[in-house]
């Protein structure tokens, strides 16, 4: 045991095998997110356009998630799995395409932000149902540690990865790249045996399946602060930065140069804060929500201060700040509803977590990319930063977290 995390996971040949995989396809995903954001803005020069391709690439996992969740509690979760990066892969070897062919606009991106979203609210359920199904049972709480810090940190290091790509080699290239990421997971998954979960002896209706997962989730009290705390994350800090675009370039001037050195530092965040809790002493118990809370309120502060700051350095330091609080505020969020929940409802009570957690970061991005239209960055993200902490303190005067 080191900190929080127990180890046994990497233990199992068919877990460390997965977590390989997976950290390639993963960072693929978010590289793909920033590079399809730079193209947003490269093309239209529109903060609002930015915040729109980033609201149709999630709102369908707000929709769709809970669908799927219910699906894949029925399926073969390997064989979704197999399915779901398949379908990544080809839409980025579609995108790479329209570029390559010089045909690529706003409509082209359009197009592949829907399509990849939908592919993204199938994703959600698959991944968190199936890391847990890798190991015994006295492992998952292990298993869903580190795939809980691999997914919340490669939100942040690929989109690094994919500003760097850009600067090194332009977007075109960087693209095709990507989409070769997700050939290793597809590999790996190939050779995984997974522990499939305990089947009813009559299976209830879609829908009565549906609504059993809601009624767990909700009722559960540590999962609806949970799910209210990502919610509020999700929506301010990392509503903020899927606009980064708009900062790198728009406020600062500084062009893919410039995004490529804000991404990095956001992933740089990342991989503290991953670090960080994994040497996390034990003293915080099963329920770390109060501190994911203090995390957060820590990185609702940073977006005012980027909002109202005029230099590069100290934006490029609160963007690394910021990421680092979203990345911790996510991974203790999700781990806490993982270890919660049997496997027979992980798929649905999950694919929740990722509709509210994903869709909340899709309509703060949308938000604040019409209101930095109007109202300019400052104004903004001050506003949003005033408004996370009222949020922030209600949850704590009524003991939510």
């Amino acid at each position: 045991m080191v900190g929080q995390v127990n180890l046994s996971a990497l233990n199992s040949r068919n877990f460390r095998l997965y977590l390989a995989g997976n950290l390639f396809a993963l960072n693929a995903m978010w590289m793909l997110r920033i590079i399809v954001g730079w193209l947003a803005w490269d093309l239209t020069g529109s903060a609002s356009f930015v915040g729109l391709i980033a609201l149709v690439y999630f709102l369908p996992t707000m929709c769709l998630g809970p669908l799927f969740g219910v699906l894949i509690d029925r399926s073969d979760v390997r064989r979704a799995a197999i399915i779901v990066q398949s379908l990544f892969l080809t839409a980025a070897l579609g995108l790479w395409l329209a570029q390559y062919l010089e045909i690529l606009g706003a409509p082209h991106l359009l197009t592949y932000s829907l399509v990849t979203g939908m592919i993204m609210s199938a994703h959600g359920p698959v991944r968190m149902s199936i890391a847990p199904r890798l190991v015994a049972s006295n492992g998952i709480p292990s298993a869903v540690n580190f795939a809980s810090i691999t997914y919340n940190v490669s939100r942040m290091t690929g989109p690094a990865i994919g500003g760097w790509a850009i600067v090194q080699f332009g977007a075109g290239l960087a693209t095709l790249v990507t989409a070769l990421c997700y050939i290793p997971f597809l590999v790996a998954l190939s050779l995984l045996r997974v522990r499939q979960a305990a089947t009813k002896s009559s299976k209830p209706g879609f829908l009565r399946d549906l609504v059993e997962g809601a009624r767990f989730a909700f009722g559960d009290a540590g999962i609806r602060a949970a799910l209210a705390l990502s919610a509020i994350a999700s929506i301010f800090i990392l509503g903020a930065l899927e606009i980064l675009p708009v900062i790198a370039d728009g406020v600062f001037a500084k062009g893919a140069a410039g995004l490529g050195l804000m991404t990095a530092s956001s992933g740089l965040g990342a991989i503290v804060s991953g670090i960080g809790l994994v040497l996390l002493p034990p003293v915080f118990g099963r329920n770390r929500l109060p501190l994911a809370a203090a995390i957060s309120t820590f990185g609702v502060a940073c977006i005012a201060g980027l909002g109202l700051t005029s230099s590069w350095p100290a934006a490029i330091g609160l963007v690394a700040a910021m990421s680092a609080a979203a990345s911790a505020s996510g991974i203790v969020c999700q781990s806490v509803i993982q270890t919660r929940i049997g496997d027979e409802m992980r798929g649905r009570v999950m694919s929740m977590w990722a509709s509210v957690a994903i869709g909340s970061s899709a309509m703060g991005a949308a938000v604040l990319g019409i209101a930095v239209e109007f109202l300019g960055l400052g104004v903004t993200l001050t506003f949003g930063a005033i408004s996370a902490g009222l949020l922030l303190a209600a949850g704590l005067a009524r003991r939510y977290w």
